[in-house]
């Protein structure tokens, strides 16, 4: 079956949306992009049996930078002199490496993925929680592009804390000049640096710098065709958004829209359409650095990729527990 382009979508219900393309009873999103044919061939991909784990410790990104998650505190206990056991208190599920489930962020008109509305999306309810992508399973082919080695490579300015807006030119351009070609049903990693820089800092520094600032995706409808019409199955990068930050041009600002009372305000940002209408599997905070000194090294920047989130029943996020293999 021929996977309609982005253009098509124009004239879907609601326009832009994936709804019908994989039936509004779905709740995996562009996660049917890795079909079996697609993870067999990603499987081959494996030829040096080098793996690299791309989740920071859950702890990483303490005190986290939206102000709105609290440290996590881990307990280890004993019931007698040979037994260990533990738990924690405070785990956020996207408090570090994460993979967003499809309930995570919603369209204020035309709801949450295949139309969930918010009064059906919260506690107690399950549906387009994250154990859905925890029982599929998510496997396919990996694709590193390296955005700061390409600033480089082209006598650019680079600084990861600087807003610098990912286009889909640029994503051409990337690819090009890593030698990337596109399959369908690839995962795309994207490298900004953001991460590395971040984690360097203490506490107390961390406190003190402005986190808004990041390079990332545009928020513009040209990603949006970009990622559909190249049939990304998910998309993830080190920064906290994968997207630009702060939102400086949106193509998807709602008239009248009031920032909320409490978070982060989403007003025109790329989460809306791309988890919301195209069920679009998006990951932030990765870690990309060591896998990305492999790429560079031997020059191949495709591999296996394997995300493994908790199958937690209605989860919002998880851990990615994901793996790349090469």
């Amino acid at each position: 079956m021929r996977t309609p382009t982005y253009d098509e979508l124009a004239s879907a219900v609601p326009p832009g949306s994936s709804w019908d393309v994989f039936g509004r009873q779905d709740q995996l999103g562009t996660i049917n992009f890795l079909t079996p044919d697609r993870v067999a061939a990603a499987a081959r991909l494996v030829r040096t049996g080098k793996r690299f784990g791309l989740d920071h410790p859950v702890t990483a990104f303490e005190p986290y930078p939206t102000g709105t998650r609290r440290a996590l505190r881990h307990e280890v206990f004993s019931n007698n002199e040979w037994h260990r056991d533990d738990f924690v208190d405070s785990f956020y599920l996207q408090s570090s490496s994460q993979i967003d489930a499809l309930r995570h962020i919603g369209h204020p008109e035309h709801g949450f993925y295949n139309g969930l509305a918010p009064d059906a999306n919260g506690p107690g309810t399950t549906t387009l929680g994250v154990h859905n992508w925890a029982r599929a399973g998510i496997a396919g082919r990996g694709v590193l592009l390296d955005l700061p080695r390409f600033f480089e490579r082209n006598g650019r300015e680079y600084d990861p804390t600087r807003t610098i807006v990912v286009d889909a030119r640029m994503l051409d351009d990337l690819a090009e000049s890593q030698g990337v070609t596109w399959n369908g049903g690839d995962m795309l990693l994207l490298r900004t640096g953001w991460a590395e820089q971040y984690l360097v800092k203490t506490p107390e520094q961390r406190l003190e710098t402005p986190w808004r600032r990041s390079p990332g995706l545009a928020q513009r409808e040209e990603i949006l065709r970009w990622l559909w019409d190249h049939e990304i199955a998910l998309v993830a990068a080190d920064n906290l958004a994968v997207e630009a930050d702060p939102v400086i041009d949106s193509d998807f600002r709602t008239p009248g829209e009031r920032p909320p009372e409490k978070g982060v305000d989403h007003s025109g940002m790329l989460h809306r359409p791309l988890i919301a209408l195209l069920g679009m599997a998006l990951g932030e905070l990765w870690k990309l650095d060591d896998l990305a000194a492999d790429c560079a090294d031997d020059g191949i920047y495709e591999f296996l990729l394997t995300c493994k989130p908790l199958n937690l029943i209605g989860g919002v996020g998880s851990p990615p527990n994901a793996i790349a293999l090469k």
